[in-house]
């Protein structure tokens, strides 16, 4: 009998997939940065246990997506500018150091993984779906981390693999240019796949850092996509090292979320 390619199905536990809704919701911005959240309206809009709920929020905390404040609750993390750039420089470096481990220690399981995984990138990158397509971009870069083999490298990746795309979400950073972004991914895979150890690893760190990873990349894509003022916050703190304007940079993320949020409303445009 022929095979049927139906996908199987996977068993998780209810705390799991409540953590899973809500941290869709952030990264869409139906939660918005800096919101305060309660375990009792989860529980009661989820239709959980508060114990479930705090179990949920706990792992988001672990993510670095909610912060539990003494005497006031759950709180959704705002990124500021140095925030960006902290996260910016730590995955670079992680990503540069599994490039070139994975590049040194190159066989063919490995070669098949990262090269499936570039495959479904660029495959996905043909529907225009920025969000699916953001989805198969981090997979391919959690891909090559996992490939390492090196348990406390992956682990530090986890730990700010959702802020990063938190941050990427919030300012559309990359997606301005796919094709670019996929030039990019073949560049490191072939020089990962070649075994090219130091190529692996520049290609690595570079696209990071070219990427809207950085104060200075971050402000002129967010400029090209129309904010402005997020823009010019993030040069005066690259210029400065101030951390004075990062109560603005903040409130400028919460106005993008609600401003993209609006225009996915449908609009009755003859009233």
């Amino acid at each position: 009998m022929p095979m049927l390619k139906i996908p199987k199905v996977i068993k998780q536990k209810a705390e799991g997939q409540a953590a899973d809704a809500i941290r869709e919701a952030i990264m869409d911005g139906v939660i918005l940065p800096g919101a305060r959240i309660t375990e009792v309206q989860l529980a009661a809009e989820m239709s959980l246990s508060r114990a479930t709920i705090r179990t949920a929020l706990h792992q988001l905390q672990k993510e670095g997506l909610t912060t539990l404040i003494p005497y006031t609750g759950w709180t959704v993390i705002s990124l500021t500018a140095k925030d960006a750039w902290e996260l910016y420089t730590i995955r670079s470096s992680i990503e540069r150091l599994a490039a070139r481990m994975v590049a040194y220690s190159i066989n063919e399981a490995k070669r098949s993984a990262i090269s499936a995984s570039l495959e479904r990138l660029i495959s996905i990158s043909k529907t225009g779906n920025t969000q699916v397509i953001a989805d198969a971009y981090f997979a391919l870069h959690n891909t090559i981390v996992s490939q390492a083999h090196h348990g406390r490298l992956l682990s530090q990746y986890e730990s700010v693999e959702q802020q990063v795309r938190l941050c990427i979400r919030s300012t559309s950073s990359f997606m301005h240019d796919v094709s670019a972004l996929l030039e990019q991914q073949s560049f490191i895979v072939e020089a990962i796949l070649n075994g090219d150890i130091d190529e692996a690893g520049n290609l690595a760190e570079t696209h990071n850092l070219s990427e809207g990873n950085t104060p200075n990349t971050l402000a002129a894509s967010s400029y090209a996509n129309g904010t402005r003022l997020q823009a010019w916050l993030a040069y005066v703190w690259l210029a400065t090292g101030s951390e004075v304007v990062d109560w603005m940079f903040k409130g400028t993320l919460a106005v993008r979320f609600r401003l993209r949020n609006c225009m996915k409303r449908p609009r009755n445009w003859t009233a």
